[in-house]
């Protein structure tokens, strides 16, 4: 069998081989492709020793000529040392006539997707290179990863919201009775003391029954803003039935101030609510329980406890409050009459 010698041209190999570089018997370049050029600059110019522009990392020591061409066809790990940057070649070295070395390189996995920060195109590769397919499956896998991501982010905030309206009365935009209970549970378990005050109004029924259920909607909406702005940041107001709101007041133990918080409720609910051309009147009645009476304090009887508070309100005239505990001052009506009060906001 003949051996036939073959020479290629610089374009030739160029088109084979676009990131090659060829050292003689002295590491000096003597070609180097297109592609690695336009990377590298002038360390890869002619006449350049190729250890001025190139380091091999791997596998450590290669630093003269004939410790590179003890390495050929063996891997080797190149970096190039830049401006800005440093870029990790890949490749091997076989030997040519004459002593010389031709190395064909690659760019390392961590500079393909900038090219190796230089402005190359598909003409900057052989056919044959599989880099061009391997940016595609990685401007894919990007691309596939993004939409995951927008995916997640879309998925995590329709549960967000989805949580949200779990724990949110729809009308009057009051955390509901779920999100009480829940508030209720954690203050307890985190050992705070507060009082739980359970608000139903007076009369609401006859606002609804003469003005019709947008009138009443309208209540509810006002009844819940004036709830708001008489408590705390840190309390709760929820609306935990259709006209029956309940606040937390974490730390709020005194009853004089529980008192002064109260009647104001009281009074605040008992302005008219205007309604187009109409005025809708009701009031409030209040039933108050506090977590210290209790040893363990128990959700579902201090929800218990106001509630029966509030009743015994309603009993007593109503537009009031009134404490559960009887060690407490219980029953608190407003100034003047209470009753003619109460008989004059009738419909």
């Amino acid at each position: 069998m003949m051996e036939a010698g073959l020479k290629l041209r610089a374009a030739e190999l160029d088109a084979l081989m676009p990131m090659h570089v060829a050292v003689d018997s002295h590491a000096r370049i003597v070609g180097a492709g297109r592609a690695l050029r336009r990377i590298t600059g002038p360390r890869a110019a002619v006449g350049q020793d190729f250890f001025d522009g190139f380091r091999v990392l791997r596998p450590e020591g290669v630093e003269t000529a004939q410790a590179l061409f003890n390495r050929a066809g063996r891997a080797l790990t190149i970096a190039v040392p830049l401006t800005l940057r440093t870029v990790t070649l890949r490749g091997h070295l076989v030997r040519i006539g004459g002593g010389a070395g031709l190395l064909n390189l690659a760019l390392g996995v961590s500079d393909l997707p900038d090219l190796g920060g230089a402005d190359l195109t598909a003409a900057d590769f052989a056919p044959t290179d599989p880099t061009l397919d391997m940016l595609y499956l990685m401007e894919a896998k990007e691309l596939a990863f993004a939409e995951s991501r927008r995916l997640i982010r879309r998925l995590q905030e329709a549960k967000t919201r989805a949580e949200e309206a779990a724990l949110t009365d729809a009308l009057t935009g009051l955390g509901n009775r779920r999100a009480l209970d829940l508030i209720l549970s954690a203050t307890i378990a985190d050992g705070q003391s507060f009082a739980l005050c359970h608000v139903d109004l007076d009369y609401f029924k006859s606002v609804n029954d003469s003005l019709g259920h947008a009138a009443g909607d309208a209540v509810l909406r006002e009844v819940a803003e004036r709830l708001s702005a008489v408590v705390r940041a840190s309390d709760t107001v929820a609306r935990v039935g259709g006209d029956e709101f309940m606040l937390l007041l974490p730390g709020m133990l005194e009853v004089d101030r529980l008192e002064e918080i109260a009647a104001r409720i009281v009074g605040e609910l008992g302005r008219p609510v205007p309604f187009g051309e109409r005025t809708c009147r009701i009031s409030a009645s209040i039933g108050i329980s506090l977590s210290t009476d209790y040893d363990p304090p128990d959700a579902n009887r201090i929800i218990a406890d106001a509630d029966a508070a509030l009743y015994a309100s309603k009993g007593a005239g109503r537009s009031r409050h009134m404490f559960h505990d009887p060690g407490h001052r219980r029953d608190r009506g407003p100034p003047g009459e209470p009753l003619a009060l109460g008989q004059a906001r009738r419909d």
